[in-house]
């Protein structure tokens, strides 16, 4: 028996190693890809407006183009011919955790590897079994990403979920691996890695039918959320409106996702916001 207990985002998941995927375990995978994760950022499909078409949430066909790099988004749903639905759970976690598809091709930014290699057994296994049991949605992505640079790999390094007493590693657990607040919100060269020392306080820039917006800074400086409070935090991921009274722009302000989070999650991000450097 296996028991990974981490407090906040559905607090608690107990399983069997092998076992098929239980209720509790459908419903960690779903917080994970729904809420924390949010999947559909990237995966949604998208009408002329940019906006996630309905039902059609994890069924891809985005473009993402940052300079050079063009960035296809697949059809992550259970569709056998379009999707996933011919991946093992190995592949699809080997997909999660190390960016390798089925092919041993990698898979590029904007895929965060890098991240969800820090991923736990137990939450990669979630993920999984939850995209596994979605309906498949048909969904012929067209084109093939291509990026101006090589494709990283990235093995796994560690298994384990943070300590259930230590709110700032659950936050950056939450931020790092999980959400990858940082993934957006900290500055990249121009292969897409990041570059040391900017984590969380040089944003990337997005553009679409909304314009160009650029992530704020996240570390507690003058000039990113040092003078917020925890309230002001949470009505920014709550209802989408920054400290400044301003609602947040896309890909942030799109449908409130992580007004699901709880308290506590919010506050392990918060507590981990202001344990970083304070960078301008």
């Amino acid at each position: 028996m296996r028991r990974w207990i981490l407090a906040g985002l559905c607090a608690l998941w107990v399983g069997t190693a092998g076992a098929q995927p239980s209720t509790a375990q459908l419903e960690r995978g779903r917080c994970l890809v729904e809420i924390a994760g949010h999947c559909a950022n990237c995966h949604a499909s998208r009408g002329p407006d940019g906006a996630p078409l309905p039902g059609r949430g994890l069924a891809g066909g985005w473009v993402i183009e940052e300079g050079p790099m063009r960035a296809v988004v697949p059809n992550i749903t259970p569709d056998r011919e379009t999707g996933i639905g011919n991946w093992t759970e190995a592949q699809l976690i080997r997909a999660i955790r190390e960016g390798k598809r089925p092919d041993g091709s990698n898979i590029g930014w904007p895929m965060p590897a890098d991240f969800y290699q820090r991923i736990s057994d137990a939450d990669a296994a979630a993920m999984a079994a939850y995209l596994r049991s979605v309906p498949p949605v048909r969904n012929a992505v067209q084109g093939r990403s291509s990026y101006p640079f090589p494709v990283p790999t990235h093995p796994v390094v560690a298994n384990l979920p943070p300590p259930a007493d230590n709110p700032v590693a659950r936050g950056a657990y939450l931020a790092g691996p999980i959400a990858h607040c940082l993934d957006c919100h900290s500055g990249r060269g121009p292969d897409m890695r990041i570059i040391p020392g900017r984590e969380g306080a040089q944003g990337l820039s997005f553009t679409g039918p909304w314009g160009t917006v650029v992530a704020r800074n996240l570390t507690p400086s003058t000039t990113g959320i040092g003078n917020w409070t925890l309230a002001q935090f949470t009505r920014a991921l709550r209802e989408e409106i920054g400290a400044d009274g301003r609602p947040l722009m896309p890909p942030m302000g799109r449908g409130r996702v992580w007004a699901a989070m709880t308290d506590q999650d919010i506050a392990d991000l918060f507590a981990y916001f202001r344990s970083l450097p304070p960078l301008d």
